[in-house]
């Protein structure tokens, strides 16, 4: 099971960035995959996921209305694009696979596989 998060980087506080989770044919399977994040000294952080088959997402409230999550079946890879990017969205993003839903989605614990991460760092 591999999950690949990539699309990190140095962005100036107001920017876009778009980060991508491809997954191997196994995670597939899988019911929904999630983005989390995870700052120095904070704890991981829900920001929303996707469920492969009707499509519909979700995100947080801290990040609402900044957040879009979306899924390429033909690429097995899921996105989250941020916009508006602020300086407090400096963090590791990691994606993950969830195999069957779980109503405390939110929960890092409900997740089965996780990605290695992705370090966003957002400035003034």
């Amino acid at each position: 099971v591999q999950l690949q998060a990539s699309g990190g980087g140095l962005v100036q506080a107001g920017g876009s960035l778009r980060l991508s989770c491809a997954t191997s044919r196994r995670t597939f399977s899988s019911y929904s995959m999630g983005w989390f994040r995870q700052a120095p000294g904070k704890e991981r952080e829900f920001v929303g996921y996707a469920k492969w088959n009707g499509g519909s997402t979700l995100c947080a409230d801290s990040v609402k209305g900044r957040c879009t999550i979306s899924t390429d079946n033909a690429k097995s890879t899921v996105y989250l694009q941020m916009d508006s990017l602020k300086p407090e969205d400096t963090a590791v993003y990691f994606c993950a696979a969830q195999l069957v839903p779980a109503s405390l989605y939110y929960l890092s614990s409900s997740w089965h596989y996780w990605g290695q991460g992705t370090l966003v760092t957002v400035f003034q």
